[in-house]
């Protein structure tokens, strides 16, 4: 089953300060004014901290993330067009609002292909059957940590970290539940491997989504899809100094296991074939037509509709599979696998967008930009994105960089790609997947279990930032 992520949040100040803002034309940006040190401003910002609140309380209140943003979105946006409607200057809100749906429509609809095609790979048992695989292999539990491991590393660049940490620690759970120490160090390291690998893909993350889709101009050209690895040797240096560490504490015992085989039900392998012309198809319209990618996304979605058509038929028919099975008496649906996207997370990401958005409409942005960008430097402010990414959650931080859009090389644009992805692993609260296998490894893989192995873990965030200066220093000139 397909496990809904969860968005992990953090420090309240902290949250406050990286508020971000849209990027307007310079016409509108000229007519906005700076209403941060006003009635409407500091209300919109306690407005968006006490909502933040109780998204950080979900474990707690189990009242969805999306509510409370949600509504704070309409609120905050409500005031400042109560505090422009005096001034004849209505339109440049509206145009405001407006500019933010768009940005947000384009991510939701790629985020929502990307989530059919894998609720759709795990209707066919394309999950449970690599599960069901490994567990049957026989490894010892050092070589189970080492394979998880890097599967984490090699399937999140296309299956999102999230998913692949829950796979990979299901996998962990049915070999090695009754051992607690491996479990908890294995969960560790696939946290930070999914991470990692997340992080050097436009597909691995929603950061680094937005960050190819943004179409960044730098002063060596636009940051295309390819640039994005540039960060694999990085990515693969944070995740290997500490899992070779870690590893060290893994017996090398084979544990006995008796589940029964799964396989892929007919139908699986094309899918993921299916799902890999998608990625090419939007890789293709962005590259080569200039079209945004959530259009070659959604006509990528036609592939999958029309299979889907297909798989219907041949079950209603009764036709057996490589199996021998009949087929699911439920037939075939692809806008059933539509429904079961992560609705959840999607509205939330609205939230954020919209309330981001309209607090740098206020003018927070130019104050966090100021100190950051400009008083400290980007790469003290890109290395401190990363570690904020550990308390707060990275969609939000990255958009707020991404609307600050401060003037960077393309190796300070890779470098804030890298720190947002990677710095989440640094505490078990920092990411999706280290909250999802806090809750599917309860009681074993804890938030001090994780915080004891957060120096190894920091060792491996420090060299992946050296060694991208290293290799990818013509990226700075």
């Amino acid at each position: 089953m397909y496990h809904r992520p969860r968005i992990t949040v953090g420090l309240l100040l902290l949250a406050a300060t990286l508020l971000p803002a849209l990027s307007f034309a310079a016409e509108t940006l000229a007519a906005t004014r700076d209403l941060t040190a006003t009635t409407t401003g500091l209300a919109a910002l306690g407005i968006f901290v006490l909502a933040y609140l109780l998204v950080m309380a979900e474990e707690f209140t189990h009242l969805r993330k999306s509510k409370p943003v949600i509504l704070a979105a309409g609120v905050i946006w409500a005031m400042i067009a109560l505090a422009y409607r005096d001034t004849g200057d209505s339109h440049i809100v509206e145009a405001a609002v407006r500019h933010n749906l768009l940005e947000y429509a384009e991510l939701m609809l790629f985020l929502l292909v990307a989530m059919t095609y894998i609720n759709a790979m795990d209707e066919r048992n394309v999950f449970a059957a690599l599960r069901s695989w490994l567990i049957k292999k026989g490894f010892s539990l050092r070589q189970l940590f080492w394979i998880t491991d890097l599967l984490a590393f090699f399937i999140s660049p296309v299956a999102d970290n999230l998913t692949t940490a829950l796979l990979m620690c299901a996998v962990v759970l049915a070999v090695g539940g009754n051992n607690p120490r491996f479990v908890l160090v294995a969960c560790i390291n696939i946290v930070v491997a999914a991470n990692a690998g997340g992080a050097f893909s436009p597909f691995g993350d929603i950061t680094t989504l937005m960050v190819w889709q943004k179409n960044i101009h730098t002063p060596e050209g636009v940051i295309d899809f390819w640039a994005f690895f540039s960060l694999f040797v990085p990515a693969l240096v944070n995740w290997f100094v500490p899992a070779l560490l870690m590893s060290l504490t893994v017996s090398r015992e084979k544990p006995d296991t008796d589940e029964a085989p799964v396989r892929m039900q007919f139908g699986g392998g094309i899918i993921i074939g299916l799902f890999l012309a998608t990625i090419v198809t939007a890789v293709s319209f962005h590259s080569l037509l200039q079209l945004p990618p959530v259009v070659g996304m959604l006509t990528g979605l036609s592939y999958l509709q029309f299979f889907g058509f297909y798989i219907k038929m041949r079950e209603r028919q009764g036709r057996p599979d490589q199996n021998g099975a009949i087929g699911s008496p439920v037939a075939f649906d692809v806008f059933r696998h539509v429904a079961r996207a992560e609705w959840d997370t999607l509205l939330f990401f609205y939230g954020v967008v919209v309330c981001v958005g309209g607090l740098g409409f206020i003018g927070y942005l130019t104050l966090v930009s100021q100190v950051m960008y400009t008083g400290w430097g980007p790469t003290e402010a890109n290395i401190t994105v990363g570690l904020l990414s550990s308390v707060i959650d990275n969609i939000p931080v990255m958009f707020a960089v991404l609307t600050m859009l401060p003037d960077m090389s393309e190796g300070q644009w890779m470098l804030v790609t890298l720190t947002a992805g990677v710095g989440g692993s640094l505490l078990s609260i920092g990411s999706a997947a280290g909250v999802a296998l806090m809750g599917q490894a309860r009681g074993v893989y804890t938030f001090f279990g994780h915080l004891k192995w957060t120096p190894v873990i920091a060792l491996g965030y420090a060299a992946s930032i050296a060694v991208h200066f290293w290799i990818n220093a013509h990226l700075f000139d």
